[in-house]
């Protein structure tokens, strides 16, 4: 399965929050632009070349609350239904080479994507803004790396960052990581 090691970057505020206390984020639905994330810059994380490109998915409303997460789990099968776009959203696909890795950058803003297929990019270039599109409950960077873009076949891959000693880690489960 492609999505094995991937990992959902959510951006935080210095409490480690994702956007703002309220009545809104205990019982309904919020706007995406209401997140500490939503329009951050999307930077590449590898040197490679554009594969595959969407932009033009809209940002939905926001779900913290249990009470909006039943809605949204309900119409999950029809976001299935509607494939890797309806998943993914609006999103960026780099491959290092002409053979692969490919890293999947997804659910960025909605015209915010600033890349091409077929441009050569390098690790640290803004390639979008983190958005609410395709299966998403709050804004997020969701990345995974695979074998393929074949996305019914791809085999996802281990991830790994350079850590701040220049030595490879990957982050723990709701690590709080800066960039």
């Amino acid at each position: 399965m492609g999505t094995t090691y991937a990992i959902d970057f959510v951006p935080v505020d210095e409490h480690g929050r994702s956007g703002p206390r309220g009545w809104r984020a205990a019982f309904a639905t919020e706007a995406p632009e209401r997140f500490h994330g939503f329009g951050r810059p999307v930077l590449a994380p590898l040197d490679g070349t554009v594969v595959a490109v969407l932009d033009g998915e809209p940002d939905h409303e926001a779900r913290r609350s249990q009470l909006t997460l039943v809605a949204y789990m309900l119409t999950q099968a029809r976001r299935v239904r509607g494939g890797p776009a309806a998943i993914a959203g609006n999103h960026v696909v780099i491959a290092r080479t002409t053979q692969g890795p490919y890293v999947l950058l997804a659910h960025l803003r909605r015209g915010s994507v600033a890349v091409r297929v077929g441009d050569r990019v390098p690790r640290g270039a803004v390639v979008g803004a983190c958005g609410n599109s395709g299966n998403s409950t709050q804004p997020h960077v969701h990345v995974q790396v695979t074998d393929t873009t074949r996305w019914d076949t791809a085999r996802g891959l281990p991830i790994a960052f350079s850590g701040p000693d220049g030595r490879a880690t990957v982050p723990r489960e709701s690590e709080i990581v800066s960039v």
